[in-house]
């Protein structure tokens, strides 16, 4: 990781949740694994039906990109975002692909995608965009609960699946079907670390979720099925964070993986643009994409108690720098795996690679 001189260190929160399990705040550092990334790249031979189209079409020809990450059976498994060359999109037909792996950096993947548009009832709000961003958790009874974008094209909205193996999904619908025509995405439901799974945990008697792309609202749900988007006096969603002029989310914050609750607070992994103009941080480039982190009060988690001034990924590497968009690091999925955090992002918008940060390895914080 390297970070501009002027981003200072400072000192570090340690408890232990768990025998052998660790986490802190900051959760830092993650390294980039430089001799495997990027781990996943388009691939023109692998090819599929389509049921709409009804034709083969190459399904992750053309990017791969923001991948959801799950520890089932013993080893990691990711759902990531794969982009066809499809002239009927700008940036073609997106759909879920599904990648296993035994060490974290190593992955197969599987023929197919698992979960892509269809001639069914969100067959509206999926075609021709696709399905995009997925993000990923498990219930207490191992039903596993994915968010996803759905894009017709126009408008991108937030929606639930479910699966009990990853592989076979049941489309749940639009999160927030009271509201279909509202611009929704980016879900992540707050967990707990449970016998080295990251399990979706209730606060208070619900579940909560941050979810938004350019501010960061809050939702709610008795079962992670049925979504409750929560309003402030005004009748708006109600805002957990917003862009912080000269910083590096100086234009936009995007939530990452799925928040981690511990009875200190709850670990927030967020992605942040810098603005175009003279409000942008000068440390980046215009328009770079970098992933910090914030501490949620665990009581409230409608409260920020404090957040990072400055990234702790940034796009440094040549296929992070440049691809579909430039100048993008964005996570989305984390495990803990084998005495180690796995964070995968996408880059550039065009592939998928792996930062790894092991507890009691020495501590760097990215703020000022």
């Amino acid at each position: 990781m390297r970070l501009h001189k002027r981003w200072m260190l400072i000192g570090i929160f340690w408890f232990r949740i768990a025998a052998g399990q660790s986490i802190s705040w900051p959760m830092l550092p993650f390294l980039k694994q430089d001799s495997v990334n990027p781990i996943l790249r388009p691939d023109s031979a692998k090819e599929w039906k389509d049921p709409i189209s009804r034709q083969p079409v190459r399904w992750m020809m053309h990017n791969v990109l923001n991948p959801a990450a799950i520890v089932h059976g013993g080893q990691i498994w990711l759902l990531f975002r794969a982009q066809d060359a499809s002239p009927l999109a700008p940036t073609g037909t997106s759909r879920i692909g599904l990648a296993s792996s035994s060490d974290g950096l190593h992955f197969h993947i599987l023929p197919e995608p698992v979960l892509f548009p269809d001639t069914d009832s969100m067959h509206p709000y999926e075609w021709p965009g696709g399905i995009e961003d997925p993000r990923i958790v498990e219930r207490e009874d191992g039903l596993y609960v994915m968010t996803y974008t759905a894009y017709d094209g126009h408008t991108a909205r937030l929606c639930i699946a479910t699966s009990r193996d990853l592989i076979h999904w049941k489309k749940q619908g639009l999160a927030f079907p009271l509201q279909p025509s509202r611009w929704s995405k980016s879900g992540a439901i707050i967990t707990e670390l449970k016998n080295g799974k990251l399990i979706a945990k209730k606060i208070n008697g619900q579940y909560w979720m941050y979810w938004g792309d350019t501010h960061i609202f809050i939702a709610t749900s008795p079962d992670l099925l049925h979504w409750h988007m929560m309003q402030d006096s005004t009748g708006q969603p109600l805002q957990l964070m917003g862009p912080r002029p000269y910083h590096f989310d100086s234009r936009l914050v995007e939530p990452g993986p799925p928040p981690i609750w511990t009875p200190q607070g709850i670990c927030f992994v967020y992605n942040g643009m810098n603005a175009p103009d003279q409000q942008r941080d000068p440390r980046l480039p215009p328009n770079a994409y970098g992933v910090g982190q914030a501490w949620i009060d665990p009581n409230n988690p409608t409260r920020v108690v404090h957040r990072l001034s400055a990234p702790f990924l940034i796009p440094e590497k040549s296929y992070e720098r440049m691809g579909q968009v430039n100048l993008v690091c964005f996570a989305e999925g984390w495990v803990w795996f084998s005495g180690k955090w796995y964070l995968y992002y996408g880059t550039a918008d065009s592939r998928i690679a792996v930062a790894v940060y092991s507890p009691g390895s020495g501590a760097v914080d990215a703020s000022e």
